[in-house]
């Protein structure tokens, strides 16, 4: 992966150019298995089998690629210990412990307007298919 380096000019920093170092970063963490591996971890530190057991649906290499790529931004704190068997933890950092607060929320927002949203669906569905035939 190529990532634009690190600079001081302005437009790094704004999301809606899409050469931006932040478009980069939003698009990393704005999808929804980030989203879920930062709100699973919360104040906790979970290992790679807990975090899969813990995201419903999320593959083992998904996971994986998450893990590195939140890791990368510096997001995820992994800790390797020289054991055996090996093992492997996972916790967030102080930005990524930030950055759930924003999540934790998205999630309460979600909860708020499920019954709207679900209902709102079901209107444009029926008209949809009212329209479609």
């Amino acid at each position: 992966m190529v990532t634009k380096q690190v600079g001081h000019a302005p437009e790094d920093g704004d999301v809606t150019r899409a050469d931006s170092l932040a478009r980069e970063i939003f698009s990393g963490v704005a999808n929804k298995w980030a989203l879920l591996i930062i709100n699973v971890l919360g104040e906790e530190t979970l290992r790679f089998t807990e975090l899969l057991t813990e995201v419903g649906g999320i593959s083992h290499k998904m996971l994986t690629q998450t893990l590195r790529r939140l890791e990368r931004d510096g997001l995820v704190r992994r800790t390797v210990y020289a054991e055996v068997p090996p093992r492997v933890d996972y916790r967030l950092t102080e930005a990524g412990a930030a950055l759930r607060d924003t999540v934790n929320g998205m999630c309460e927002w979600t909860r708020r307007y499920l019954s709207e949203i679900e209902a709102a669906r079901g209107r444009f569905d029926a008209r949809s298919s009212r329209t479609a035939q």
